[in-house]
């Protein structure tokens, strides 16, 4: 009879302590915390060459550099008619994957602030490409950048960060850190030019969430 009791009373505690455990298993998925959104760098995305003109100089590239702010990684040129991209360079200006310039969801909008401040995504006032405008202005002063027509150098305007949606309708933001080649911190007219460097933030949950 004792025995039988032990037995009985050492089932009930083993009972005990794995139902124990998987309160604690459950209440740890509950408080499971997001992993921090991670800033990743760009550096050097340009097109391919195109070439020189009759007078010798460089020729417009054929292509833009195509750009993933996804999987932050450059998109080879024949994937330009898929979603697998989210914005793309040539020369000053900057596409995204929507309205005229591709199949997805892309839109885009510049706004004021500190890029590591600016912890939120708008939730209006985005714009797609047409053919009469770019979401991202082209222009001295009319979106990232300015123009010296003295230097003849394009340097990204301090403050200004570019908020955008992406292929998939996800949020991101991004800002442009330089238009050189190897983001010189004085860059000079002979300083290969169209090349970016840029930081960017992408949120894959779909939330406006940027921090």
């Amino acid at each position: 009879m004792n025995a039988l009791f032990s037995r009985f009373a050492l089932l009930t505690l083993t009972t005990a302590t794995l139902s124990l455990a998987a309160c604690s298993d459950d209440s740890d998925d509950t408080n499971a915390v997001a992993p921090a959104l991670e800033v990743k760098t760009a550096s050097n995305l340009m097109p391919a060459a195109g070439g020189t003109t009759s007078t010798g100089q460089p020729a417009t590239p054929k292509h833009y550099a195509f750009y993933s702010l996804a999987t932050g990684k450059e998109v080879s040129y024949t994937d330009s008619a898929s979603t697998k991209w989210d914005i793309a360079v040539r020369s000053t200006t900057i596409l995204v994957n929507g309205g005229t310039s591709g199949p997805g969801k892309g839109s885009a909008q510049v706004v004021n602030g500190l890029f590591t401040e600016l912890s939120e995504a708008p939730a209006t006032g985005y714009k797609q490409d047409t053919n009469t405008g770019k979401a991202i202005p082209t222009g001295s002063g009319n979106g990232w950048y300015s123009y010296n027509p003295t230097t003849h150098l394009i340097t990204p305007i301090a403050g200004k960060v570019i908020m955008l949606q992406t292929a998939d309708g996800k949020y991101a933001k991004m800002e442009v850190v330089s238009y050189y080649k190897d983001a010189p911190a004085t860059p000079t007219a002979a300083s290969p030019s169209g090349c970016y460097t840029f930081r960017h933030m992408y949120q894959p949950d779909g939330s406006r969430n940027l921090k």
